[in-house]
C-alpha cells in the first residue's frame, strides 16, 4: 500500500470508512459572525428610507448602551473639540470628561460608518456626532416648521381614513399602519383604542352589521387592533363567499325581469294585430 492511500484510508477510518466533505460556504470565524452583527444599518441616501433607518439605527445604539444614544441628541457639554473631533486639552479632563468624551467617539464612528461616503462629505465640518445628527436630520425630515407642517398633513388624512369599497382588509390595514408610522416618526402618535375606533369608522356601509356587534360585545378601550383586524378577516371571508350568490340572484333577477318584459311585449302586439284585423273592412 502507498503513502497516499493509507493517509486516505486512515482519514476514512475515523469516520467509519464514511467521506464527510467540508462545508466552506460555513467557513466564517467568531469573531466575523460578531462583527457583522455589530455593524451599524446602512443608510442608502434614499429620503423615503431614512426614517425607516433612523429607527434601526436607534435599536440598533440602545442595544449596544443607551447612554450613546444620549450622546447623540444631547451633545459632549462643555468639551472642546477641534474639527476633526478632536479633544483640544484631553489629558487635562476629568474622569467624567474621559468617559462622556470616549463615548462620543464610539457613537461617532458608528454613524460615521452608517453613512455612504457622499452622505459623510456633506457633514465632514461638524465636530460632533449630534451635530452630524441634526445636520442629517434636518436634510431628509426637514426643520422643525416643515415636519409641523407634515404633521398636520398626516393628521388631516388620519381623519379622512376611508376603507375603500372594494378594498381588503389587508390591503385598508397596510395604508393605515403606514399613516400611523409617519404618525409616529413625527411624534403624533394616538393611543390604541383611537386607533380601534377609527378603523370602525372608515368601513363602508356593508360592514355596519359587523361594526354594531363588536361595539356591543367588545370593550373599545381594551381591545387590540390585531384582534379587531382578525376579527374583521374572519368576517371578510363570509362577505366573500356570499358575493357570488348574490351576484346570481342579481343575475336571475334581471334575467327574468328581462323574460317578463318581452312577454309582455309579445302578448301587447299580438292585441294589436287582433284589433287591427277586426277594424278592417271583409273583401267579398
Amino acid at each position: 500500500m502507498s503513502g497516499e492511500e493509507a493517509s486516505s484510508s486512515g482519514a476514512g477510518s475515523g469516520s467509519g470508512g464514511v467521506h464527510i466533505p467540508y462545508d466552506y460556504s460555513n467557513n466564517t470565524s467568531k469573531h466575523e459572525r460578531s462583527s457583522n452583527h455589530n455593524k451599524p444599518p446602512m443608510f442608502n441616501g434614499g429620503p423615503k428610507m431614512f426614517s425607516w433607518w433612523k429607527t434601526k439605527m436607534y435599536s440598533h445604539v440602545i442595544g449596544m448602551d443607551d447612554e450613546l444614544w444620549d450622546v447623540l441628541e444631547d451633545g459632549v457639554g462643555n468639551l472642546r473639540l477641534d474639527e476633526e473631533s478632536v479633544a483640544l486639552d484631553r489629558k487635562a479632563h476629568t474622569a467624567e470628561q474621559k468617559k462622556l468624551y470616549k463615548k462620543h467617539h464610539l457613537i461617532r464612528g458608528i454613524l460615521v460608518a452608517a453613512l455612504p461616503h457622499k452622505e459623510y462629505l456633506k457633514m465632514s465640518n461638524k465636530s460632533t456626532a449630534k451635530a452630524m445628527f441634526t445636520s442629517l436630520c434636518s436634510n431628509y425630515e426637514g426643520n422643525k416648521k416643515v415636519r409641523e407642517a407634515k404633521a398636520t398633513m398626516l393628521v388631516h388624512q388620519y381623519e379622512l381614513f376611508r376603507m375603500k369599497e372594494d378594498e381588503s382588509i389587508e390591503t385598508m390595514y397596510s395604508r393605515f399602519q403606514t399613516l400611523v408610522s409617519g404618525l409616529q416618526i413625527l411624534k403624533k402618535s394616538y393611543v390604541a383604542s383611537d386607533h380601534v375606533n377609527k378603523i370602525l369608522r372608515s368601513l363602508p356601509a356593508k360592514w355596519r352589521p359587523k361594526v354594531t356587534a363588536i361595539e356591543e360585545a367588545k370593550d373599545l378601550n381594551t381591545l387590540s387592533v390585531e384582534d379587531l383586524i382578525s376579527s374583521l378577516k374572519c368576517h371578510e371571508i363570509g362577505l366573500n363567499e356570499q358575493e357570488p350568490i348574490k351576484k346570481h340572484k342579481s343575475i336571475a333577477l334581471k334575467s327574468r325581469g328581462k323574460s317578463s318584459k318581452a312577454l309582455k311585449a309579445l302578448e301587447s302586439e299580438e292585441e294589436s294585430t287582433s284589433e287591427d284585423s277586426k277594424e278592417d273592412p271583409e273583401i267579398v
